[in-house]
């Protein structure tokens, strides 16, 4: 696709309508007159929330958008599984690269944030997260957490300790410090998949990362068993899902289920295996 734009087009301001698809083509905000993403494998430019698939969710300044392929034009229904290529995979690496993403809205979609008519220019939306899961068809489909950029996304909620929580939005959030820290603790800032421990001058350094996903649509709760500790590099590849953990604890390569190690666990930390099957089913090919 020749002169691709990332980020918001000179002269289109948020808020910009269009009669039709051709005049959002012509003005350079999305330039596909068709298909809801613009962009390839390499990334995503732009895409329409309109209805277009019954597994989409539209919350305003929070998306869940699902990817291409695999559904019937004339009836709406899904008869095949998507795949993790083309567009797709080019909206997946806006989350790994952090490329903004257009977003335009037609009238066909939620009426609370569509417009009345034709199409309206939304502003750049940040991809925070993506999966995969059985749609409501039968069929795997892709799904993206969109945020929009410079919104204060949050939203208090109970989790299942019965402890109030502010879910704040980011692409890693970590709600209770006091939580990770004591995990990171009982395993002596040791990475649980690769067992590396960095020191830095203030001492062990690690991550806490969520196992079951902060904030909609996930909801996992802030519990030191839905928390792993990990080095840097691991916290990456379980958040982007490029690894997973079977039933007996091995940590696998996503794609070719290769082992890579057994995970480290402690004494006074239980993990919940429901989590696990939880980021498992959403990442591991299946």
């Amino acid at each position: 696709m020749s002169n691709r734009m990332f980020g918001e087009v000179p002269g289109v301001p948020e808020g910009t309508t269009f009669a039709t698809r051709r005049e959002a083509w012509a003005a350079g905000v999305h330039r596909e007159t068709q298909g809801g993403m613009s962009g390839d494998a390499t990334g995503t430019e732009s895409i329409v929330v309109s209805g277009g698939y019954v597994d989409d969710e539209d919350h305003g300044d929070v998306i869940v958008y699902t990817g291409q392929g695999g559904r019937d034009g004339n009836t709406g229904r899904q008869f095949a599984d998507q795949e993790l290529t083309s567009r797709n995979l080019g909206l997946a690496r806006c989350s790994t690269e952090g490329i903004p993403v257009r977003v335009i809205r037609g009238s066909s979609g939620d009426r609370k944030y569509s417009p009345k008519s034709g199409y309206r220019y939304d502003g750049l939306y940040q991809v925070t997260d993506y999966w995969h899961e059985v749609g409501r068809h039968g069929y795997k489909v892709w799904r993206y957490r969109l945020v929009k950029v410079g919104a204060s996304v949050t939203s208090e909620v109970e989790d299942d300790a019965g402890t109030r929580r502010v879910e704040t939005t980011t692409q890693r959030i970590v709600r209770n410090t006091a939580i990770a820290a004591q995990v990171k603790e009982l395993h002596d800032h040791t990475c649980q998949v690769c067992g590396t421990r960095l020191v830095v001058a203030t001492g062990g350094y690690s991550e806490a990362a969520h196992i079951r996903g902060l904030g909609a649509p996930h909801n996992g709760p802030d519990v030191a068993s839905s928390i792993l500790c990990l080095c840097p590099n691991d916290h990456v590849l379980f958040d982007n899902g490029a690894i997973y953990i079977d039933d007996e604890w091995v940590v696998r390569v996503v794609g070719t289920a290769a082992e890579i190690s057994t995970l480290r666990r402690v004494h006074g930390h239980a993990i919940d295996c429901a989590h696990v099957q939880y980021h498992r089913l959403r990442y591991a090919a299946g």
